[in-house]
């Protein structure tokens, strides 16, 4: 059954559009002086820094009364949560960022929906596959290839240099599918809380690697400041907000609406090229703009379909 999305939602994914879309300048900026652990051991810490406060805060403003009671059940998911959703695919990202443009990051990341289309059919009640959503995201995918072009694909690297770093970003895509159809699953539990544990978790399976391969770099005198800048910012907008409105959207509206951020990211970040960077709109990037907006139209399109006119849609 279709599921029509409040504004709220919409709201959600183009905030969650810009923190993410962020997050692949941002890495690049880092990796200029950082290796890829201390990365995202940095991400990751700043984020506690950030999330643990606001929990402790919640918690002394509710008088105890609203200490969270989790069951073995959460812990666990929120556990596969932070090595699917945060540890291991920040990992994979940063390290294959270093080796290939992040033009083509996008592109490899852009294949995330359609594996979260596929996992959500069996384990997700009610995510079924269905033509308007299998058509739309392909035309989606066609998108963010003719907006990164065909350079992108075939750069002047050789393609066995560049095997094991697409693969790596091809890794991290299908970390964040399962990550969505996970906490879809998961028990019902209170975003912020949620989204704390799942970056503590994640910060202290990636803070000892850090360590033990040249953490006395974290020192802010050893590094420019432009590369901790970068890692505040992925800390704070890309880690710390992102966490808490994506748990917040996969609640209400479900890990295939989610993943239409894949063809928005892209699309955000050309914006940004454009106002920031003065780089100029080419014909395959307009064709882009029209191919990804086409099939996140064509996703909602089943919905008009599927609601009898004069019915209202069900809740989510």
């Amino acid at each position: 059954m279709s599921v029509h999305h409040p504004t709220a939602d919409w709201v959600r994914l183009l905030a969650l559009t810009v923190m993410w879309g962020s997050a692949f300048m941002l890495t690049k900026v880092s990796l200029a002086a950082l290796d890829p652990d201390l990365v995202v051991a940095g991400r990751l810490v700043v984020a506690c820094a950030l999330l643990l406060p606001l929990v402790g805060l919640r918690l002394k403003a509710s008088r105890g009364n609203g200490r969270p009671v989790w069951g073995a059940r959460l812990w666990l998911f929120l556990a596969l949560i932070a090595v699917f959703g945060n540890a291991l695919p920040f990992s994979l990202i940063a390290w294959g960022q270093q080796r290939i443009d992040s033009g083509l990051a996008g592109i490899l990341m852009a294949v995330m929906p359609l594996a979260t289309l596929g996992l959500a059919h069996y384990f997700v009640p009610g995510e079924r596959l269905t033509t308007y959503r299998v058509g739309g995201f392909l035309l989606g995918f066609g998108g963010v290839v003719a907006l990164m072009g065909p350079d992108a694909l075939l750069g002047p690297s050789s393609s066995e240099a560049r095997l094991l770093p697409m693969l790596a970003v091809l890794g991290g895509a299908f970390c964040y599918a399962v990550s969505a159809i996970l906490a879809r699953l998961r028990p019902a539990s209170e975003p912020l809380p949620s989204a704390a544990v799942t970056i503590l978790i994640a910060a202290g399976l990636m803070v000892p690697p850090a360590f033990g391969t040249g953490g006395e770099a974290l020192l802010p005198a050893a590094i420019p400041w432009a590369s901790l800048a970068a890692v505040l910012g992925l800390g704070v907008f890309s880690t710390a907000w992102a966490s808490i409105i994506y748990f917040h959207l996969i609640k209400s509206a479900g890990p295939a609406f989610v993943s239409q951020l894949n063809y928005l990211i892209p699309l955000w970040a050309v914006m940004v090229g454009i106002v920031f960077l003065d780089e100029h709109l080419q014909a395959n990037q307009l064709c882009a703009f029209a191919l990804i907006l086409g099939g996140i139209l064509v996703t909602q399109l089943e919905r008009r379909r599927m609601i009898p006119r004069g019915a209202q849609a069900p809740n989510a």
